[in-house]
């Protein structure tokens, strides 16, 4: 296989397909490449000492992240979220690099790559709380499915332990003190599988993207750090063209009540309809909002109509901007913390009605990838992570697999 050089040309320094499609095309615009869902950083998850204190985050502090993108182009731009943050988001600078042998996870850069972020022409930002920042335009081609590293350094601190992260990130980044934004290593650095501030990157290209709203099972629980063996990660290596895949999903959401994170009718418009370049929306999300209400059949028949209501208004919200709804099946929970009661009754319920009310796009049936057949309120044993709820990276390939390629043509 040729690899790539920075440049995002192939190795014989011809333009890469998409690149030039992407310049050849007057339909050319920012699409989003990569997201992360913001969350209100619990606080368990928060940086590890010295670099959280009382009412103050990351002093004097560097923060190495690495991210997978999906397509391509020539020139990037980056958001910062301060969506969840207690203070101003005060960032003094950010870098960007490709990192060592392209690989997730790792704390050192290909030195020749380095550029600095500016913002409105200036290398520093405050971000003002519940407030987004995007960067200046900067020409740093991407080839499609690479790694990309981040580095951010905040002189004085978020000055709040409220701050804004993506705790599920299955991908592990790097703190050390001082100002290391353009150190080829980060020696000594205090690893974390979390994401901080980091919440997009879009790419100047002809791609249109498709955004997954999920829970855990699209965040990724049961894959492997550092792996990307997600199944957007999985689905998005199956597609051929220009699609970005913007994985908006987090651990313990839900459709219609706030948990970890506001539920999905509460952050549609910043997660999918303030996304660049969105043409459809796949939703497979609600078996959290089963397994947290009450096990009788009043209260599960209850939370079975309202979550049918609540897919409902977001097909109106989604079909009102153009954007094509498919919707997922819930997958089995059987023998997990979650089987009680009428529970299995509900998933029946909402699943029927996913698939025969013709209210969707497209349907993308989950949960008939991943049962078991002789015990169908179950997953199949092979795709089980262990705990009878989330999948492994075998399952999340069965997922992958599962979505038609041509739903994105």
């Amino acid at each position: 296989m040729r690899r790539r050089s920075f440049l995002g040309l192939a190795a014989t320094g011809v333009l890469t397909p998409a690149v030039a499609r992407a310049e050849a095309s007057g339909r050319t615009g920012w699409v989003n490449t990569w997201t992360s869902m913001p969350q209100l950083c619990e606080p368990g998850n928060m940086p590890p000492p010295p670099f959280t204190q009382d009412g103050l985050v990351l002093a004097d502090a560097t923060l190495r992240q690495t991210v997978r993108v999906t397509v391509g182009g020539r020139r990037i731009r980056l958001r910062f979220s301060n969506a969840f943050g207690g203070a101003v988001l005060p960032i003094t600078a950010v870098t960007v690099a490709l990192p060592k042998d392209g690989r997730a996870g790792v704390s050192a850069i290909q030195p020749n790559t380095l550029r600095r972020l500016t913002f409105n022409g200036r290398s520093s930002v405050d971000v003002p709380r519940g407030a987004l920042a995007v960067s200046d335009p900067l020409d740093f081609p991407l080839a499609r499915g690479s790694i990309l590293t981040v580095t951010i350094y905040l002189a004085r601190g978020q000055a709040s332990n409220d701050i804004t992260s993506h705790p599920g990130s299955r991908t592990t980044s790097y703190l050390l003190a001082g100002n290391h934004t353009e150190d080829a290593d980060l020696t000594g650095a205090t690893p974390v599988d979390h994401w901080y501030f980091f919440s997009g990157i879009e790419v100047v290209s002809t791609a249109s993207a498709v955004v997954l709203i999920g829970d855990s099972l699209t965040d990724g629980r049961g894959s492997t750090t550092n792996g990307n063996n997600r199944w957007p990660d999985q689905f998005f290596d199956r597609l051929r063209g220009d699609v970005a895949v913007l994985n908006q999903a987090a651990g313990g959401n839900r459709v219609l009540n706030d948990g970890l994170g506001p539920s999905v009718l509460a952050r549609l418009d910043r997660d999918l309809l303030a996304q660049s370049g969105v043409r459809w929306l796949l939703l497979f999300e609600g078996v959290n909002d089963i397994g947290t209400a009450a096990t009788t059949e009043a209260a599960q028949k209850q939370l079975a109509d309202d979550l049918i209501a609540a897919y409902q208004q977001i097909l109106e919200r989604a079909h009102a901007h153009d954007i094509k709804v498919y919707g997922a099946t819930i997958t089995p929970f059987g023998a997990s913390f979650y089987d009680e009661g009428f529970r299995e009754e509900s998933r029946q319920t909402v699943n029927r009605w996913i698939r025969t009310s013709r209210r969707f796009d497209a349907v993308i049936d989950f949960d008939a990838a991943v049962r078991d057949p002789a015990n169908p309120r179950q997953l199949l044993p092979v795709a089980d992570v262990g705990d009878h709820l989330h999948l492994n990276p075998t399952g999340y390939r069965m997922l992958a697999e599962a979505v038609p390629l041509k739903l994105f043509r």
